[in-house]
């Protein structure tokens, strides 16, 4: 179901139900860190807002996963440039992003996930990982970490 959720500057904004009702909690959550003074919240929330505003059809999940993935990338980067404090305000928008995110599997409940996904789809082989990565993106959007779960279906199809 679309939902026509106001105007910007004169066009009318839509979103799906469950990109409203993400927007509408970091609407909530931006005000109370606007009262907070907590800046790192903030220019945060601002960033994943206005993200979700600009795309047609937002996949929240994809948006906020990308928007880690961005910021691990800088941390990299700026922990290899010596430049620590740069690195410490990535991490910190990192963990705003991450409340938003399903909470991620430990590392027993992925390879448990993945056993059992491999012996639903009757996987044997390697040539089977695609059937398995597929169906573990399916079940577990955002919750196991691709490269892990690769890994992990990998030793179980060796």
């Amino acid at each position: 179901m679309i939902r026509v959720s106001g105007q910007l500057a004169g066009i009318t904004v839509i979103c799906h139900d469950a990109a409203m009702a993400l927007l509408e909690q970091i609407d909530a959550d931006l005000k109370k860190a606007m009262l907070a003074r907590d800046t790192v919240t903030r220019d945060t929330l601002r960033m994943l807002k206005s993200e979700l505003l600009k795309l047609d059809d937002p996949d929240d999940l994809e948006v906020l996963t990308r928007a880690v993935k961005s910021r691990r990338d800088s941390i990299k980067s700026y922990t290899e440039g010596g430049r620590q404090d740069l690195a410490d305000q990535e991490q910190a928008e990192i963990e705003v992003i991450q409340r938003y995110m399903p909470k991620p599997l430990s590392d027993d409940e992925a390879r448990e996930a993945i056993a059992a996904i491999v012996s639903e789809v009757g996987a044997s082989t390697k040539k089977d990982l695609g059937k398995v990565m597929k169906e573990v993106r399916a079940r577990y959007p955002g919750q196991i970490d691709g490269k892990l779960a690769s890994t992990i279906a990998g030793e179980l199809l060796s």
